[in-house]
């Protein structure tokens, strides 16, 4: 993939990653990652075996889990502390 698509690979999944150009297991990853940060009690061994099916190993599935808990968790820390993002980031509007 040259840089250009790259670019825009990356670009359309900020956008909306439901409508990106993703392979099928990019596309449940994301999926997988959704509902870990919205329902994780929902979340269980349907949606391991699931990911087993699509070809990832239980190491694989373990990382992956790993850096969405993560990544869930250091956004919750600098919410709660009110941090500003990095100047990088675009501003997000205010929320009432």
């Amino acid at each position: 993939m040259g840089t250009n698509a790259a670019v825009a690979l990356v670009e359309a999944v900020k956008s909306d990653w439901r409508t990106a150009p993703l392979t099928p297991l990019d596309r449940l990853l994301c999926e997988y990652a959704e509902k870990l940060t919205r329902a994780p009690a929902d979340c269980g061994r349907t949606d391991v075996e699931a990911l087993r099916a699509a070809g990832l190993d239980d190491r694989a599935i373990h990382d992956a889990v790993q850096v969405i808990a993560y990544f869930n968790y250091i956004n919750r820390v600098a919410e709660a502390l009110g941090t500003d993002p990095e100047d990088f980031y675009p501003s997000r509007p205010a929320t009432a």
